[in-house]
């Protein structure tokens, strides 16, 4: 459009100046040439106007021609353009809704699985070993090795010392090397006693004073274990398992037990 205009403008131009002259010979004709020398020099001078207008018109159609040539293919590619934006927005659209639908998907199956998760945890945490403390030890243990001790303990606890003996035993056959043997013993030896059974009584609390003599139990064991030899009427067994309770274990409410039973056995 700017050649257009360029042309346009160069054509009048041109046309201004041919009037520019005709006027100047119009003005001055009568003091240079006769009136059929000025009308001739202004057909010629009119006549190349023509021409150049003719040959502008000409020019600027040839330019116009061009443009229009130049600006159907722009046009169609344009077109072609917004249509192909027109899929891409479409496809995109289309593309997020997809995302938005796995994005919830997605987000309920992590859901499901946290539940899953959750509920597994809740049904393995019975199995795994549990942390205890007793008597001053910590130690893990499993399930079922914790559900008999408290069962056995159970039965110690209301006296039923003939239950309380074969379950005790049971569980030191099953978990020898539990963390609760050294008590399981202890109170096997109890259990042994209350009943009456003072030998076995006796193999129980050596056996649980060897395994561990310093137990905070051990200064209980001793004395039981003199107990039971005093049951047995074997009096000096029993002094010499009271003074070596004294000897090893000073200082405790079972040694100042001792030191009465030693009295009461003179």
């Amino acid at each position: 459009m700017n050649l257009l205009q360029g042309s346009l403008a160069s054509t009048r131009g041109l046309r201004a100046l041919a009037l520019a002259a005709v006027s100047l010979a119009a003005g001055t004709a009568h003091a240079l040439f006769n009136d059929d020398e000025a009308r001739k020099a202004i057909l010629e001078l009119r006549t190349r106007v023509q021409q150049s207008e003719d040959a502008q018109r000409q020019r600027v159609e040839q330019l116009s021609t061009q443009v229009q040539d130049q600006l159907g293919p722009l046009r169609r590619s344009m077109l072609d353009l917004n249509s192909q934006i027109d899929g891409l927005r479409s496809e995109i659209a289309k593309l997020r809704g997809q995302n938005e639908q796995l994005a919830r998907e997605l987000s309920e199956t992590q859901r499901r699985l946290n539940d899953q998760a959750q509920a597994l945890d809740s049904r393995l945490k019975p199995l795994e070993p549990q942390k205890v403390a007793l008597d001053g030890r910590e130690f893990q243990v499993g399930p079922e090795e914790r559900r008999q001790y408290d069962a056995a303990m159970g039965l110690v606890r209301r006296g039923d010392f003939t239950e309380a003996v074969n379950t005790l035993n049971s569980f030191l056959k099953r978990f020898p090397a539990s963390g609760y043997a050294d008590s399981v013993r202890f109170w096997l030896g109890n259990a042994q006693y209350g009943k009456r059974d003072y030998k076995d009584a006796i193999a129980s609390f050596k056996a649980f004073i060897a395994g561990n003599p310093e137990h905070p139990r051990a200064s209980e064991a001793l004395l039981a274990l003199a107990n039971c030899q005093i049951e047995l009427k074997d009096v000096k067994l029993a002094r010499r398992s009271l003074e070596d309770l004294i000897k090893a274990y000073p200082g405790t409410e079972a040694a100042q037990a001792a030191k009465e039973r030693l009295n009461a056995l003179k």
